[in-house]
C-alpha cells in the first residue's frame, strides 16, 4: 500500500511560481539579446524597426500555438508588450498623440505599439500631423471616425495636405466615466470633454445633470486635468484618465451607445515604413474630388462596382473654393496589390479631378 501523499501548500506552489518567474526572466533577456542583434541588422540594412505586419504575424503564430489555460486574447497582449519592450531595446519608437496623459488616442497608441513606446503628448491633431510629418515623431495617431458621432472631421480635413500616409488602425471601444474630485454628483456646475465626447454623453447628461454647463476642451483627458483643479467640475474620460489625475470615478460608462468605439488611424512618412502587405483583410483609404457636373458622383462607383470591390464608407467634405465643390473620403475593401483592386482604382483615377490614396492598411479586429 502506497503511503498517503503530502498535500501541496500555498507555500510550494508560490516556491513554484518564484521558480518558473526566474525562468521567464531569463528567456525574455534571450529574446531581447536577439532583439539587440537584429536591430544593428536593420541599421546597417536600412530596414525599417518597427513592422507591424511582423507583429502580427508573430502574435497570430503564438495564439494558434497557445494550448491553454491562458486565453488567446490575453496572450496577445502579452507578447505584443514584449515585442514592443524588445523593439525599444532596437530602436525606441517616438509616437505622436493627442494629450495629456490619459487621452483614448493614448491608449490606442499603446495597443498597436506596446507600452514601451516614446508618447508624445500633442494638444490637437493639428500638431500630432505636423510632428509626423516633420520627423520630431515616427509615427502619429489620430481619431477618425466615431460610431455615434461619424467622422472627426478635422481629421478628414488635416489628410488632405498631409505628405504622412495611413499604415494601420486601432477601433477602441470607448467608455466615457464621469470623473470629478468628489465621489458625488451633487453640486457640479460644469462638465468638460472633447466635444465629441459631450455629444456621446448628452441622454446621460440631460436626466442626471441638466444645469451642469457642457464646456468644449481639447481632450478628454484636458477635461480630466481641469476637473482636478476645480470641486466643482468633472470630466468625462477614462478610467486611464482618473488615475492620472487622481479623479473619483463618479458614474461609470454614461455613453449613451453601449458599443460606441472610435477608429484611430496610425500615420507615418512613407520613408518612415511603406504600404504594408497584403494581409487578406485590408482597407485603402482615397480622398478624391470630381467636375461639379451632372452624374460626376455616380460615375465614381462604377468602377467599384464593374470589378467588385466593396466601398466601406464614403464621406463629404467642402473643398471651400467658394464654388461649392467637395472633396470624397472614400475606403474600400482590398489592398491594390490585388489586380481587381489595381484595375478599379486606375480607372477611378481617371475620373477624379483630384486623386489621393491616403493608405492602405489591415483592418483592425
Amino acid at each position: 500500500m502506497n503511503p498517503p501523499s503530502t498535500p501541496v501548500t500555498l507555500s510550494d506552489l508560490r516556491v513554484q511560481i518564484d521558480s518558473l518567474d526566474q525562468q521567464l526572466l531569463q528567456l525574455l533577456n534571450q529574446r531581447a539579446r536577439v532583439a539587440e542583434q537584429v536591430g544593428e541588422l536593420k541599421k546597417r540594412e536600412g530596414t525599417p524597426f518597427f513592422r507591424p505586419d511582423r507583429v502580427a504575424q508573430v502574435i497570430e503564430k503564438i495564439q494558434t500555438a497557445n494550448p491553454g489555460p491562458l486565453r488567446s486574447q490575453h496572450v496577445a497582449a502579452v507578447w505584443r508588450e514584449i515585442m514592443s519592450a524588445c523593439l525599444a531595446l532596437e530602436s525606441p519608437q517616438r509616437v505622436a498623440v493627442l494629450g495629456p496623459a490619459g487621452t483614448f488616442c493614448e491608449q490606442a497608441a499603446v495597443e498597436f505599439f506596446g507600452g514601451a513606446a516614446d508618447l508624445v503628448y500633442c494638444a490637437n491633431f493639428d500638431e500630432v500631423f505636423h510632428a509626423t510629418a516633420a520627423g520630431s515623431a515616427q509615427f502619429g495617431v489620430v481619431g477618425v471616425e466615431n460610431s455615434v458621432e461619424g467622422v472627426v472631421t478635422r481629421s478628414l480635413d488635416l489628410f488632405l495636405h498631409t505628405p504622412t500616409h495611413v499604415v494601420g488602425e486601432v477601433s477602441l471601444l470607448v467608455r466615457h466615466n464621469l470623473l470629478r474630485q468628489h465621489n458625488s454628483v451633487e453640486n457640479i456646475e460644469a462638465v468638460l470633454a472633447h466635444p465629441q465626447a459631450l455629444a456621446q454623453c448628452q441622454a446621460w447628461l440631460s436626466k442626471h445633470l441638466p444645469h451642469a454647463e457642457r464646456r468644449p476642451v481639447s481632450s478628454n483627458a484636458e477635461g480630466a486635468r481641469l476637473a482636478a483643479t476645480n470641486p466643482a467640475w468633472a470630466g468625462l474620460a477614462s478610467e486611464r484618465a482618473a488615475t492620472q489625475f487622481g479623479l473619483h470615478i463618479v458614474a461609470h460608462a454614461i455613453q449613451d451607445d453601449a458599443y460606441n468605439r472610435t477608429r484611430f488611424a496610425v500615420i507615418c512618412l512613407p520613408q518612415t515604413l511603406g504600404t504594408p502587405p497584403v494581409s487578406g483583410k485590408d482597407c485603402t483609404s482615397l480622398i478624391v474630388s470630381v467636375p461639379n457636373e451632372p452624374g460626376a458622383v455616380h460615375d465614381l462607383l462604377v468602377p467599384l462596382k464593374t470589378h467588385g470591390v466593396s466601398m466601406t464608407r464614403f464621406e463629404s467634405r467642402p473643398a471651400r473654393t467658394g464654388q461649392w465643390d467637395y472633396y470624397f473620403y472614400i475606403d474600400i475593401d482590398g489592398h491594390p496589390a490585388q489586380p481587381h483592386v489595381a484595375r478599379a482604382l486606375d480607372e477611378l483615377r481617371g475620373l477624379c479631378a483630384f486623386y489621393k490614396v491616403l493608405g492602405t492598411y489591415p483592418v483592425a479586429a
